[in-house]
């Protein structure tokens, strides 16, 4: 296994609980079976860890603004194609196919048992990153809570998680049942076959000294990796494209403007790209230590603290770094009638994606349709 590639244990951990936020409705279950291992039938349903809050642009006619629908059309002719005339196949060299029949691709489907059979239990740090999938909630039913506990209890103490199979929605999945916090997560894996090898990529020696890595550069290295070092917070990282949009959503709906509107003009320019290129790693590693040391010391000493810089830089800087982010608080997205749209569907959310309110955010608006 390559190293610093795979799961940690802190999967398994208990401080790595993250129960899902359900608004004070239960969330609906995608999935309902059994986990089975050994003897052992734990009846449990699956819930989604994870919902989509991606900006999803709606096509639309720009001169009405009417919605654009799609068409299934034969690409070497051009003409539309009824449904009734569209089969299923599978290339097996350009431009050639072999047809397969809906009961020929049916038989074929993998017997649905709804059990996640467990095959074996593996380290926890054993799963390298690169295979997990999508995540999973998984929830004991009826009176399972004990046995469920059960699992839990023993994958916790034994450090490892569960290899398993399930077939959801007709398709086989190999998986892993991994202990989190109160709960299991079923977290879906990708196949062998789908992991691509490294041969082909022109990668460095492993090792220091077949690298040709020196002593000097090493310690750096470590040096700056010590002092960028933190916890994990998902609050504290945000999908900046996702947020500049929705703000200029808001600020179309505030204007009450359906067509193009001014620059906005708080908007902050996109910081100025460094023209050197720097060739030496050592200066490289010495500029980023002092950069990393100087945004530390002022982390620590905070406003007027002295720690940051003896003169009082370091209260200017944090004031600044404060000012930036109370004005780049973008307002929460609005299900309003715009062309771009946030894709949330109906599954549990994690609630840690959304993080808390910053500071500064302007108090939420109910967007009015303008008549057309």
């Amino acid at each position: 296994m390559p190293r610093s590639s795979s799961a940690s244990s802190s999967s398994s951990s208990r401080s790595s609980s993250a129960a899902p936020a359900t608004g004070g409705h239960a969330p609906r279950a995608l999935w309902k079976g059994a986990i089975s291992f050994g003897l052992v039938h734990i009846p449990i349903a699956l819930y989604s860890a994870t919902s989509d809050h991606a900006i999803d642009f709606d096509w639309l006619d720009k001169r009405t603004l009417d919605p654009v629908g799609y068409k299934r059309i034969n690409k070497k002719t051009g003409r539309e194609i009824p449904h009734e005339q569209i089969v299923k196949g599978i290339a097996y060299e350009s431009g050639r196919y072999v047809v397969l029949s809906d009961d020929e691709i049916t038989a074929a489907y993998p017997k649905t048992t709804q059990t996640i059979e467990i095959e074996s239990f593996v380290p926890a740090d054993g799963i390298p990153f690169i295979y997990l999938e999508r995540p999973y909630y998984v929830a004991p039913i009826g009176k399972a809570q004990k046995v469920y506990a059960l699992l839990r209890e023993a994958l916790h103490a034994a450090g490892r998680v569960g290899v398993a199979r399930v077939v959801i929605q007709t398709r086989q999945h190999l998986a892993v049942l991994v202990p989190s916090g109160p709960g299991l997560v079923l977290n879906l894996l990708r196949w062998g076959a789908d992991i691509r090898p490294w041969n082909d990529l022109p990668l460095p020696a492993e090792g220091a000294e077949a690298a040709g890595l020196s002593e000097r550069e090493l310690k750096m290295a470590a040096q700056l990796v010590d002092d960028m070092s933190a916890d994990w917070d998902p609050a504290a990282y945000r999908d900046s494209f996702k947020d500049a949009i929705m703000k200029l959503v808001d600020h179309k709906v505030a204007s009450g403007e359906t067509s193009a509107v001014g620059a906005l003009e708080d908007a902050e320019p996109a910081p100025a790209r460094s023209e050197a290129r720097i060739i030496d790693l050592t200066e490289l590693l010495q500029r980023s230590l002092r950069r990393g040391g100087d945004a530390k010391g002022t982390r620590a000493g905070g406003p007027g603290s002295g720690k940051g810089d003896k003169d009082g830089k370091g209260d200017k800087s944090a004031r600044a770094g404060r000012t930036a982010k109370d004005g780049a608080a973008p307002r929460s997205s609005r299900a309003g009638a715009t062309a771009a749209r946030t894709k949330a569907p109906g599954k549990a959310s994690t609630g840690a994606a959304g993080g808390t309110a910053r500071k500064g955010a302007a108090p939420a608006r109910t967007p009015v349709r303008r008549a057309a």
